[in-house]
């Protein structure tokens, strides 16, 4: 999601194929043998990394990028995107995929993954988002994380009156922006 996002908002032309990651294409596995997306050709070169897609696209094109908007803050951009890349995700991901659990364990899973809302809260008090008024790089890194955890029970995640963090999700959800690269590929 990040990686349609930074080529959508680069202005650069792509095109999106599904993948079933329970049955992935052999010509897939040729391309990027580690078998994850998403995956980027362009000519020779193969990105295998949602960052480093995001940063490809910035390259081709930084004129009125708003991924360039976080530049004057870059250690602090990177420190967060680490951390959401880092330790919230492994702690998203047992929260995601471990829902058979009993009911205190997910909300224990649940409570786990707030260190990083509360840090997100904290940054958008003083901002619409994480660094400036409008959205730029570590936003569009880090929300398609925070949609996934507000998605897997998101009364819960509400009710965690982190106002400022839910107007952030909001907004990005219902920005042109995330309902252009959501649309269904046409083949």
């Amino acid at each position: 999601m990040r990686a349609r996002m930074a080529l959508y908002v680069s202005k650069i032309r792509f095109d999106v194929y599904e993948i079933s990651l329970k049955d992935k294409p052999n010509e897939m596995l040729k391309i990027s043998p580690k078998g994850t997306v998403p995956v980027l050709i362009f000519k020779n070169l193969i990105l295998d990394e949602s960052l480093d897609i995001m940063n490809w696209a910035i390259e081709q094109n930084s004129v009125d990028n708003i991924l360039q908007n976080d530049n004057s803050e870059l250690k602090e951009v990177m420190e967060i995107i680490r951390t959401n890349d880092g330790d919230f995700k492994k702690k998203l991901d047992f929260y995601k995929y471990n829902s058979e659990n009993s009911s205190i364990q997910k909300k224990n899973n649940f409570n786990d993954c707030l260190f990083f809302i509360k840090l997100l809260e904290q940054k958008l008090r003083k901002k619409k988002f994480l660094f400036s008024n409008k959205p730029g790089f570590a936003d569009i890194a880090i929300f398609p994380f925070i949609r996934q955890f507000a998605n897997v029970d998101f009364i819960m995640f509400e009710a965690t009156n982190n106002i400022n963090v839910v107007k952030w999700l909001n907004s990005l959800v219902e920005s042109v922006l995330f309902k252009e690269i959501m649309a269904k590929p046409k083949f």
